[in-house]
């Protein structure tokens, strides 16, 4: 059977719609090849031609394969996949004749759909996905009505999605979750975002130009304040002379020791996938709900890279000691400095420890220095040299925190005191809406750790010093040119603050009640659905009987449906008078209409025409002329009994 052109259009859309999306992270010359393949079937199409021959079609074909292996250098992978199945589906298109090419492209079509959640499980994700199979079942119900409008089609898709609905919520609910993430993905499969266990000057400030989510903190009770608000990441030990890292692992010293006076803070972390072991909580981290590893400087580890979204109970004490009885080992690596690198540095820091009289002073010191010196906070300061620390002390002066931070654990620790960096996020955006706090990789920090006598470890932050407002109020409150920030993160505009805020408490409730409904929610909420004892086998069960349920209710909808309509009772008084006439010996003929009949019926039988007339008369005015009255109604029966032949 030829295919019309309106399906042909039909199918062409639907592979556009579930291949656009992926234009996005594809090289460019395998979406414009797509979109060149399908052009040239539209032409074809549009003017009659016949569709090139199969050995042009093969050729393409091992050009592009061959194409997709020279631009990835593998055969395997996500991203070679779902370019394999994009330029197949237009190539399909060019060989599309009979009915079975167009089933497999449905298919195709669907299959590609799934693919997308590869690589976003959003909600708006989903919402496109839903239009894009809205449209291939259109075109799969043309494929088998033929000539049926584009609106009768439409509304016969939306139907069977919404039809759909029920057993779908119900599969979702009652089917036995598995561990892990939605979709299981090889490793190449999870980009990586967020902070890294290094640290170097411009590092910080390329990653606050992003307002992706970091993680989002409901707070069960009492919320600390902005300026205690320091979400833990990764410690920096060691320095190069240009960049921080972890250094050898803390897993050899002394576990962490932490004593916290005050109440604790509790709260529930929802952390986005990174791809990193690390888990961020508030300064200082008590303990967390899931299973972990905590070292000796209180970074949170993860059994695993998180791949996928991760939900965790925490508790933090904000009023704290940590480590007063550090080991010598670890305070010498607290002290370690390269050789060789900013002389000028450590010549100030010596100056200030021949005149400091404590090590609080000496901090004082180097704080009101980075205050009373022309020190200027910005996102794009000049490049450094060899001597990075002498250059911003002596020369710009002007960096975001990474700079402060670096420095200022340079020079403490030339002036003898331990001294550490630590990284995460500070502060956090109020979801008026959702209940919960924001963090952005916008609000990346940096901050520092001095060990002193009696005290342990003690929080430091130099930024403070110098832009204040950027621990109060927020990066764009503290930077005086705010340009470089995302447009989101920087406007007052509060149409948008308030549209921003209403899209990400949707956001989240997708993520925690769909992506985020594992073992433990499911449990949660079958029990409160008073379901008891909840085993893989009772799941199961529960699964069937609801299925059966709701097939055996969608069949009584539809058989009602195929009922014979009840019989008009006009209707059957009138064909009840006919019979009576016919046993007379008066047939009414197929052709003959009631006015027509009525008159030949008088004609034979004159003493009952005034009966025959009033009789046609009264049908007529019900049937025909809308005279829909109970009284009439009954008078028409009435007639009808009365009439004897």
């Amino acid at each position: 059977m030829k295919l019309s052109a309106p399906l042909i259009y039909g199918l062409i859309i639907s592979i556009l719609l579930v291949s656009a999306p992926h234009a996005g992270h594809l090289p460019l010359w395998v979406s414009g090849t797509g979109v060149l393949l399908l052009a040239w079937r539209v032409y074809l199409t549009r003017n009659s031609q016949r569709l090139p021959p199969r050995w042009l079609l093969v050729g393409v074909t091992l050009a592009c394969v061959g194409g997709i292996a020279l631009s990835f250098h593998a055969v395997f992978g996500r991203e070679v996949g779902v370019a394999l199945l994009v330029l197949l589906s237009a190539l399909k298109m060019l060989e599309l004749r009979t009915t079975r090419d167009a089933s497999v492209l449905i298919y195709l079509a669907c299959f590609i759909t799934i693919t997308h959640f590869l690589y976003s499980q959003s909600l708006a994700t989903g919402l496109f996905m839903l239009l894009a199979l809205t449209a291939i079942m259109t075109t799969w119900i043309h494929l088998h009505t033929g000539t049926l409008g584009l609106k009768p089609r439409l509304r016969i898709a939306t139907m069977l999605l919404m039809q759909a609905i029920p057993l779908t919520l119900l599969i979702f609910v009652l089917f036995p979750r598995v561990s892990g993430p939605l979709w299981g993905l090889p490793q190449d499969a999870y980009a990586s975002s967020g902070l890294s266990d290094t640290m170097s000057p411009g590092s910080m400030s390329k990653l606050t130009l992003s307002d992706a989510v970091a993680f989002r903190v409901t707070f069960k009770d009492a919320v600390p304040l902005r300026p205690q608000m320091y979400w833990r990441g990764p410690v920096l030990w060691d320095f190069d002379g240009r960049t921080w890292t972890r250094g050898r692992s803390p897993l050899l010293a002394a576990p962490a020791q932490l004593e916290y006076s005050g109440l604790a803070v509790d709260y529930t972390v929802t952390l986005e996938a990174h791809n990193k072991s690390w888990l961020f909580a508030l300064d200082m981290p008590i303990s967390l709900s899931i299973p972990y590893v905590r070292l000796a400087d209180f970074q949170l580890l993860n059994k695993a890279p998180v791949n996928s979204r991760l939900r965790y109970e925490a508790t933090s004490g904000t009023n704290y000691r940590s480590s007063r009885n550090e080991p010598q080992q670890q305070l010498q690596r607290a002290l370690a400095l390269p050789a060789g690198f900013n002389p000028r540095a450590l010549q100030l820091a010596a100056d200030w420890r021949r005149q400091a009289s404590s090590d609080e002073q000496l901090i004082n010191t180097a704080l009101d220095y980075f205050s009373r010196n022309g020190f200027e906070y910005t996102l794009e300061p000049p490049p450094l040299g060899r001597d990075t620390v002498d250059d911003f002390l002596f020369t710009t002066r002007q960096g975001f925190c990474e700079y402060y931070a670096s420095s200022f654990v340079f020079l403490m620790r030339a002036a003898g005191i331990p001294a550490r960096v630590v990284t995460g996020y500070q502060g956090g955006e109020y979801n008026d809406l959702g209940g919960y706090y924001i963090l952005r990789q916008s609000d990346a920090h940096a901050w520092t750790e001095v060990w002193l006598k009696e005290r342990g470890w003690v929080r430091y932050d130099p930024t403070a010093a110098i832009a204040p407002g950027r621990i109060q109020n927020g990066l764009s409150n503290a930077l005086a040119d705010n340009a470089a920030l995302p447009f989101l993160t920087r406007t007052r505009w509060p149409l948008l603050l308030s549209l921003r805020d209403n899209i990400d408490a949707l956001t989240n409730q997708w993520n925690q009640w769909v992506l985020g409904y594992d073992n433990e929610r499911q449990f949660a909420l079958l029990t409160r659905l008073g379901m008891q004892d909840i085993t893989w086998q009772k799941l199961a069960l529960y699964l069937l009987a609801g299925a059966s349920l709701l097939l055996a209710l969608f069949a009584l909808f539809f058989l009602r449906r195929l009922q014979p309509p009840l019989p008009d009772p006009v209707q059957t008084l009138y064909l009840r008078f006919c019979k009576r006439l016919a046993r007379a010996g008066i047939t009414r003929a197929a052709h003959e209409g009631p006015l027509d009949f009525a008159a030949r019926a008088a004609a034979l039988r004159p003493q009952h025409a005034a009966a025959i007339n009033d009789i046609t008369t009264r049908y007529l005015a019900l049937r025909y002329r809308g005279q829909q009255d109970r009284a009439l109604l009954q008078a028409f029966r009435h007639a009808v009994r009365s009439f004897k032949l």
